[in-house]
Order: C-alpha cells, then structure tokens, then sequence
C-alpha cells in the first residue's frame, strides 16, 4: 500500500517540478505543472498494475486519491491513508491507525517532497512521440544511483494532465499506473486530509 502512495503521488507531483532540459517536452510539463499549481483540488480513480520483465501481469489494484496542494488521501480496498503534509495517518480498516510526523529532511521517498520540488533538476527528459491523444514523454534520473532507470508520462492533450505513468526499475520490472475520471478542479475542505478518531469509536491509535 505505501508504494502505491508514493508512486502514484509521484506520477502526478512530479509534474510540479523543474527539469533541466528544454524544448518541446519542457512547454508540454509546464503546461502540466501550471495547470496543477492553478487549482483548487484534484480527485481521481487509478488503477495500479505490477508487471515482471517478461511483461507478466503480477497485481492489479484500484483505488481513489485526493490531492490538494501537499495535502493528500487515498484510498484502496479498506486501507485509507491521509495526510495534512505535518502527519500522517495509515488506518487499516478494522481498528487500528497509525500515526507518523511528516519529516521534510528525511531521505525518504514521501508524496511531499514530490509535490514540493524536492528532484528539481534531477531528471533528463525527452518527448519520445505525440501521436494519438496523448504525449509521451520520458524521465531519466541524473542520479544513477536510484532503484529505477526511466519513468515514462503519458500527457492528455486537449487536457494538459498526466493519464498515466509507467515507471521501470533497473531488474526491468514495470509499475504502470492510469487514471480515470479526472477532476482537476476539485472543491476538497481541508478535513478531507485529517483522520478523525471520533469517526471511528474505539479505534487504536498507534504514535510512531
């Protein structure tokens, strides 16, 4: 469930960011990042499938996010998570919540630093086709020391959002994520991002 979180949040933050190419794909992820940095909310339906090298289909799972500035909730099966970017709550749908500080220094792979332009300047990038309804673009990390070798963005053109993303690690295994019914202009209260222990009587609450 947390690689879900912070990849899928990812595919979408990362569009916020600057990269350190330019050209064709640099206007298209402007677009892109200024249409998100312009809104109010975003919601969104995904679906999230593992793939091996061989390109076998190893998990499907779906779920629902809402994104509001470093704000952030999911949903998937019974799991939700929220966070009101200073901390954040994984409750497990039974009884049980966990409870953690959001850590800016951190190393860690979290939803904020993307979506605060923690990687500026740390991909190369290049518009590899605009056929069809959509750009694809593909990210390269500078820093060759990351677990994966290439993230792949597909933009819709009349939308100016990512529908999906594919991201591939360095055994070749692919994590490929698609969006549906895309709200990019969300009314999201801020509550949505807290968890409410009163919502869930006699529920555990774990401070980590």
């Amino acid at each position: 469930m947390k690689k879900i979180v912070l990849f899928f949040v990812f595919a979408i933050g990362l569009l916020s960011m600057s990269f350190a190419q330019t050209g064709n794909a640099k206007a298209i992820l402007d677009k892109v990042s200024d249409k998100l940095k312009g809104n109010t909310g975003i919601t969104a339906n995904f679906s999230y499938t593992t793939k091996d090298r061989k390109n076998v289909v190893r998990g499907i799972k779906k779920g629902i996010i809402y994104i509001k500035g470093q704000q952030y909730y999911l949903k998937q099966g019974s799991t939700e998570i929220y966070s009101n970017g200073a901390k954040s709550w994984n409750y497990n749908g039974e009884n049980e919540v966990t409870v953690s500080n959001v850590d800016d220094d951190s190393k860690a792979f979290t939803p904020q630093k993307f979506l605060s332009n923690f990687y500026d300047k740390d991909f190369d990038y290049n518009l590899v086709s605009s056929a069809g309804s959509t750009y694809q673009i593909a990210l390269t990390p500078v820093d060759k020391r990351k677990n994966f070798k290439q993230v792949t963005v597909y933009v819709d053109k009349t939308k100016d959002l990512v529908t999906k993303a594919k991201i591939t690690d360095k055994a070749d295994n692919v994590t490929e994520f698609t969006l549906s019914n895309i709200n990019a202009n969300a009314n999201i209260p801020d509550s949505k991002f807290t968890f409410d222990p009163k919502a869930h009587p006699g529920v555990e609450v774990i401070e980590e």
